[in-house]
């Protein structure tokens, strides 16, 4: 039986996705270093804008150093590293060939579960998985 709210949420990600991906093309336009730049504005503009929402809960950690630099660890591992190359990829692929490329995290992310966490695939996982693959070997840019 499918999860009304968990595909909500499965098709709110596959939009907001689309839009970055569209956007993010848009900004790599003039090449990868214009793209930074811009996601350099974009990123601050999300920081203005959600910093209310999670200061309270961030001050309990701002009494110890290495949580600080814990969370600033995992800021630049998971939002500075990837974004940029995100951007360096957008400004040599097309659209379409890097929105494949993106449709391949699930799989890297269960492989990482299976080694790192010992969470293992169900076969509807496994399922899913192939079916991404299936489609990125049908692909054919323009």
């Amino acid at each position: 039986m499918a999860d009304p709210i968990g595909l909500f949420w499965a098709g709110l990600n596959a939009l907001l996705f689309t839009v970055y991906i569209v956007l993010g093309h848009k900004a790599a336009e003039t090449g990868a270093s214009g793209g930074i730049e811009r996601l350099g504005a974009a990123m601050m503009i999300a920081f203005i804008l959600l910093l209310p929402v999670g200061l309270v809960e961030a001050a309990k950690a701002f009494g110890s150093l290495n949580l600080v630099f814990a969370g600033i660890a995992v800021g630049v591992c998971s939002s500075v590293i990837p974004y940029i190359c995100d951007q360096l990829s957008m400004s040599q692929l097309p659209r379409e060939s890097f929105a494949l490329l993106l449709a391949l995290l699930p799989t890297t992310a269960t492989i990482v579960a299976a080694v790192v966490l010992s969470q293992f695939p169900t076969g509807q996982d496994l399922c899913g998985i192939a079916l991404v693959m299936v489609g990125i070997a049908v692909h054919k840019p323009r």
